[in-house]
């Protein structure tokens, strides 16, 4: 019992179940992207099809306020067809530098017109024209022919600025939990859910 108490429970801070999910994100993001070697707003994405068949992949956090989590996509890409079908996703953002994960559960809503086009010319070029010129998880029979379909739009474009595609925007993800990780000794994890109850935000510790 002296060496478990020693080792762990007197050397590390629990979370705080009275702190705001936004905020303590917003705390543990800001260390993140001091200790983070590269991309501390990478985020795993989870959606899936409306019979249950799941799918994941990383994308990059661009904005996070009270109202969700914002991510841009072609709207025709897998993940963009599967959110048209299916909105429940879930987020994982990892920090292994930190040993600290937060998994969100919610559904997403398209950003308006206005904040897609803000966020597409923040872009650099070279990006936007390549979201011009790519078919997002279509087939590619080789890589010649992106080249030349990026070359294509360099000149359609050239001396102009590279307008958003149709088929191109964001989703915001409007939390309805939050689950807290971080590391501790000996796999005693520290642990922790906040869901919404009335106005406020309810968390319980959970076993690890």
């Amino acid at each position: 019992m002296g060496d478990y108490s020693q080792n762990t429970e007197n050397t590390q801070t629990l979370l705080d179940l009275k702190s705001d999910p936004f905020d303590l994100f917003t705390d543990w993001m800001e260390e993140a992207e001091v200790s983070e070697p590269s991309d501390a707003n990478a985020m795993v994405l989870a959606t899936s099809t409306p019979d249950g068949h799941p799918s994941l992949r990383v994308v990059l956090l661009k904005g996070v306020d009270r109202n969700g989590f914002v991510f841009y996509t072609n709207k025709e890409s897998r993940k963009g067809l599967e959110l048209a079908e299916n909105p429940f996703v879930s987020l994982l953002f990892h920090w292994k530098s930190l040993r600290r994960q937060i998994r969100i559960e919610g559904t997403v809503s398209p950003v308006s017109e206005q904040e897609a086009d803000l966020y597409f010319a923040s872009r650099s070029r070279m990006s936007r024209l390549g979201a011009v010129a790519s078919d997002q998880s279509r087939p590619l029979e080789n890589r010649e022919i992106f080249k030349k379909r990026i070359q294509e739009a360099e000149e359609r474009y050239e001396g102009q600025q590279v307008p958003r595609p149709a088929n191109w925007s964001g989703y915001r993800v409007k939390p309805s939990a939050f689950e807290f990780w971080q590391e501790r000794p000996y796999r005693l994890h520290d642990r922790a859910r906040w869901t919404p109850e009335a106005n406020t935000w309810s968390a319980t510790r959970l076993y690890p």
